[in-house]
């Protein structure tokens, strides 16, 4: 399995716009090569049906090629669809594997077991494999049912918590700055390891 993040960091709504594109292309491509995919987390952009960040596991055999194909800078050339006549037409995000930012000890979380909800087929609801775990002083909850196993979605619960606590950490340390953001990260521009064209996101031969 491999985390990926997808996000606009600090880029404008067309950005966030690409990456609700290119997260529906990762998974059209992620099927054609058999790897499945799970969206784990997502942040909502500033306009609706964008996104400023999303988190998506995939797994299979072929994880790794999905992976190499999509790791680094992407760029969208698109004219923009609320700035008409305004010039810019390219916009660029990033896609990077997920890093856990914080360890977190034993002592300091809560599990617990729940049935999976959702598409999954009879596996689905017929065991306790879901988890959800809470960081006791805080309160911050994560939910996980992406694996088969309760000990493969504690463990990615924990790795997410991680995350999780060390971005609200970064949160109250910014005192309302931009890089409150939750899994941005900077863009390399002029670099791009893949490029889409058109509201349709076609890829760039």
């Amino acid at each position: 399995m491999i985390l990926l993040q997808i996000s606009s960091a600090q880029g404008p709504a067309e950005c966030m716009l690409a990456v609700r594109k290119a997260l529906a292309r990762l998974i059209k491509e992620a099927e054609e090569l058999n790897v499945r995919t799970d969206i784990l987390e997502e942040e909502i952009g500033l306009r609706i049906g964008t996104l400023r960040s999303v988190l998506v596991a995939i797994y299979g055999s072929n994880e790794q090629q999905l992976f190499t194909h999509w790791n680094g800078t992407i760029k969208w050339i698109c004219e923009s669809p609320w700035r008409k006549g305004a010039g810019r037409k390219n916009w660029f995000i990033g896609v990077t594997q997920f890093e856990p930012m914080q360890e977190v000890m034993e002592s300091e979380i809560r599990f617990e077991t729940l049935k999976a909800s959702g598409p999954g087929g009879q596996h689905v609801n017929k065991t306790e494999s879901a988890v959800r775990v809470v960081h006791i002083a805080s309160g911050i909850s994560i939910k996980v049912q992406s694996e088969r196993s309760q000990h493969a979605n504690r463990r990615l619960a924990r790795s997410l918590l991680g995350h999780r606590l060390q971005q609200h950490q970064n949160m109250h340390q910014a005192q309302g700055k931009a890089d409150r953001r939750l899994f941005h990260h900077q863009v390399e521009r002029g670099n791009a390891v893949r490029t889409f064209i058109g509201m349709k996101f076609i890829p760039q031969r």
